[in-house]
């Protein structure tokens, strides 16, 4: 069987590029991840202006051309995380920024990345709540949990077994984020509800006070 060996070599060739390929994945992937992290991070600066995503783009679209001759690669774990994460940073600039979301096909990632990575952007608009509940801006987080409860419902749609997405356990986090903002804000309503009965309170009496003094200095 002499063939053997030219075979081993050409298994041995293709083998090798698709190891270096894998390697190189691996290093893209990394880098795909760590970018999507500053990136989110800027998103919750206040002072914060438009993303600069030059490095994160980059790294996304050498991605891609690495893994085109090869998409076994592209089905793996950790490139689907990749894309994940990827998917989170534009979808969060966008509810940040209020603007109409990126469709899974503009961003040219999997469907599945795209789910998870929507999951994971309730959490952020959450924290967009809470900062705008500790700084008294009711009205702003009242609409940032009109978006949480919305990506809720849109996640709720999708009911798959994990082989397809592993939603399930997402679904339940968003859930319990949902709840637990709402009670939040709720809390911070009433707060507020009763600064300003205080507030007319005060006010009154102050006036009260104010009546009776200039009573009291009128000549009899």
């Amino acid at each position: 069987m002499k063939e053997l060996g030219a075979i081993a070599q050409m298994l041995e060739g293709e083998l090798e590029r698709k190891d270096r390929a894998r390697e190189e994945a691996l290093r893209l992937c990394r880098q795909l991840t760590r970018e999507a992290s500053s990136a989110i991070r800027v998103l919750h600066r206040p002072e914060h202006g438009p993303l600069q995503l030059a490095a994160l783009e980059g790294a996304a679209e050498r991605l891609r051309r690495l893994l085109k001759p090869h998409p076994d690669l592209a089905a793996k774990g950790y490139v689907e995380s990749a894309w994940q994460e990827y998917a989170e940073v534009h979808i969060v600039s966008s509810l940040a920024g209020r603007r109409a979301l990126p469709a899974p096909q503009s961003l040219r990632v999997p469907s599945s990345s795209y789910l998870l990575g929507l999951a994971d952007a309730i959490g952020e608009v959450r924290r967009f709540a809470l900062e705008a509940l500790r700084n008294g801006r009711i009205e702003e987080a009242t609409a940032r949990l009109d978006q949480m409860e919305e990506l809720y419902s849109f996640l709720m749609r999708f009911d798959y077994p994990d082989a397809l997405v592993p939603l399930k356990h997402k679904q339940d986090v968003a859930r319990g984020l949902v709840e637990k903002t709402r009670g939040e804000i709720a809390v911070g309503l009433s707060a507020r509800g009763l600064e300003r009965r205080l507030t007319e309170l005060l006010e009154r009496a102050g006036r009260a006070a104010g009546e009776r003094k200039r009573r009291a200095k009128r000549p009899r």
